[in-house]
């Protein structure tokens, strides 16, 4: 029997199918499937993650694959080796071997009597990632993918290095990676489950030891980054970002590049899928996906090829705030490519300001807390993360402004700064933000960028500076789509500091800037949309009993006897106990950078992660604690790992690593 293609199909869930690799590894996977399959073979559709498909994705898996699986699809969640109920160790992310992992569970799905032998995978972040990346090993049955929220340089754009500066999001998530890999199985669904805990949290890797140990763009970030070869990606690409997120850059880039069919979204959000994102307005996604699906696993003409090459919102500029819930603006929506081709209009930097003429000689010398209302590199936890109010930050830096605009102003693309500047040390770094001003003063951040200036020339092999030594410097801003209303003007903000979103150099600078320029990719937009997405569809939410309520908090100290400033997050995730199998889980994520203005060496990030879960009077936990500081030449770490089972510690682990400073 053939289904016809609006029709929905009865479907099962398989919560732990097993796949055994070709070294005896189980992979466990959560299937939702027709239950006619067998009977009338589906495409399958495979989300490969380290996040626990049990207790850690189940909330969006719910909202997602069901709806997939009704229109025909067997939809598919592995947990990876060494992750949720999966066997092994992982070592590190996106190894060869969690590829090579990836192809065979392809295969294998491929293979099966109710598969009608394509296969398509959808991720977002780690998923999204690595999609991309098994693309480029072009596994036969694999005819298209989905990738959200991804990237296609790991050094560049990921969360370890921006701009050849160290991101503190790299002990950040190291900290977070520490606590999620360190869990156990569920208990109900492996019988050597305890076994399986202590192998984990022996062998769980610290892994900003391992990224520390890589300052620069060589060989252990060119693996996976699939801008080494864009031809290797064969598949059909959809590509999905949002404003909101730290990867803004790949959707463009995905779509100048690639030479496989490719389409890109960019949207207001956050890191989410965008039919349950924030900020609004949401799209129909799953719609979307399915057109995509069903045109490049189904052979169905569903008009995904004639759609245009790249739909972005570009949002109205509004008042800075940690928090939006929905942002106005419209969907444009350009035919072929992304921005490339969009005209640009150059603005000189002058001592009278921006597109002043004249000459331009100002000297930067920030505070290290410079910085403070950046908000998260990767906004993703739901509270208060977007960049605040930018006065307090531009009180800091060298501010150069225009004149109010006579008519909006559209930016769509990526800025890109030309600078002519020097330095009083042989290390320095520059943050550059572009900023909208507003008629009583306050700054929104439109985009920004940094840059570790002793990689000028490149991030493969850094120079220090001579200093005194004048420099022509070039800086892409992050891509954008934003209004800037008639009437207000632009502020573009140069800093020598951006704490604490990266690590400062190991001394104070001062930079001299001398000369330089703007390019603004501009385009002219209407008032209404150039496209229009379905509403936001969905399955039931996933059903549990809160146990303790989640809570988001974010806040500045500054201690008046040091002089120290501190900046305290704390998000707690709740409890709650899964309805259906009763597996209970929550956890607490504690971070604190502190800083004083005055001295870089006294920078310091600690991290503290709380992991629960348990059912049948069973209660594990474990406390992953991680911290780090630098002297003039080392970095230094500090991690420690405790496990406990019902109240009883059962393991600890305590780490600490001293790595050379290469130009950072």
């Amino acid at each position: 029997m053939t289904s016809t293609p609006n029709a929905l199909r009865e479907i099962e869930e398989i919560p732990d199918l097993g796949i055994t690799l070709s070294d005896g590894c189980r992979l466990s996977a959560r299937v939702w499937r027709p239950v006619d399959a067998p009977d009338d073979p589906v495409p399958a559709v495979l989300e490969y993650l380290p996040y626990r498909k049990r207790d850690g994705t189940t909330v969006r898996d719910a909202l997602t694959h069901p709806w997939f699986a009704k229109r025909g699809y067997a939809c598919i969640r592995v947990d990876m080796r060494g992750n949720g109920d999966s066997e092994g160790l992982m070592a590190d992310e996106y190894t060869q071997q969690e590829l090579d992992d990836a192809v065979e569970v392809i295969d294998w799905f491929a293979a099966q009597p109710w598969c009608s032998g394509n296969v398509g995978m959808m991720g977002i972040s780690w998923g999204g990632f690595n999609a991309l990346q098994v693309a480029a090993m072009q596994p036969q049955a694999l005819k298209a993918i989905i990738t959200l929220c991804s990237t296609a340089d790991r050094y560049a754009d990921d969360i370890h290095y921006k701009g050849g500066c160290l991101l503190n999001e790299n002990l950040g998530w190291g900290a977070t990676m520490w606590s999620y890999s360190s869990r156990a199985p569920d208990p109900a669904l492996r019988d050597n489950w305890h076994e399986m805990w202590l192998e984990r949290l022996e062998n769980e890797p610290f892994l900003p030891s391992v990224w520390l140990r890589h300052q620069t763009r060589d060989a252990y970030w060119r693996h996976g980054s699939v801008c080494e070869d864009f031809g290797a990606i064969t598949a059909a690409t959809l590509a999905v970002g949002g404003w909101g997120d730290a990867y803004k850059n790949t959707v463009p880039l995905l779509v100048e590049r690639l030479d496989a069919p490719v389409k890109g979204i960019n949207g207001p959000w956050v890191h989410k899928y965008p039919h349950f994102a924030v900020p609004e307005p949401r799209i129909g996604f799953l719609q979307e996906a399915l057109r995509w699906w069903d045109h490049w696993l189904k052979g169905r003409d569903t008009g995904v090829t004639d759609d245009p090459d790249y739909r972005a919102y570009l949002m109205d500029g509004v008042r800075p705030a940690r928090w939006y819930t929905e942002r106005p603006g419209r969907w444009i929506a350009e035919p072929k490519g992304a921005t490339a081709h969009l005209q640009t209009q150059t603005l000189s930097l002058g001592n009278d300001g921006l597109g002043a003429d004249g000459p331009l000689d100002i000297k930067v010398r920030s505070p290290h807390h410079c910085g403070m209302e950046s908000g998260e590199y990767c906004a993703i936890w739901l509270g208060p993360e977007l960049p605040g109010d930018q006065r307090p930050d531009d009180a800091l830096s060298a501010c150069i402004d225009g004149a109010p605009l006579a008519q909006d102003m559209d930016i769509v693309g990526a800025p890109r700064l030309r600078l002519r500047l020097s330095a009083d040390m042989p290390q320095a770094q520059i943050a550059v933000r572009l900023n909208h001003v507003h008629s009583d003063g306050a700054s929104t951040r439109i985009t920004y960028g940094v840059l570790n200036l002793t990689h000028r020339d490149g991030h493969a092999d850094p120079q220090p500076l001579e200093p005194g030594k004048s420099y022509d410097i070039t800086l892409d801003l992050d891509h954008i789509a934003y209004r800037v209303p008639k009437g207000h003007h632009l502020r573009l903000a140069i800093s020598s500091a951006y704490w604490p979103l990266i690590w400062p150099s190991p001394e104070t600078a001062e930079l001299h800037l001398t000369g330089g320029e703007v390019a603004l990719p501009l385009r002219p937009s209407g008032q209404t949309d150039e496209y229009a997405f379905p509403p936001p569809d969905a399955e039931a939410p996933w059903a549990t009993e809160t146990l303790r309520q989640g809570s988001n908090a974010r806040r500045t100290e500054t201690d008046q006897v040091t002089g120290e400033v501190h900046l305290v997050i704390e998000d707690d995730f709740g409890l709650v106990r899964d309805s259906d199998h009763g597996l209970i889980s929550g956890g607490i994520a504690r971070e604190r950078w502190s800083i004083h203005p005055d001295d870089p060496l006294s920078a310091r990030g600690t991290c503290h992660w709380t992991k629960e879960m348990g059912r049948d009077g069973l209660h594990l936990r474990t406390e992953a604690r991680c911290e780090m500081w630098s002297d003039r030449d080392r970095f230094h770490l500090r991690a420690t790992l405790h496990a406990y089972e019902n109240e009883k510690e059962i393991y600890s682990r305590e780490i600490e690593d001293s790595i050379p400073r290469n130009h950072v």
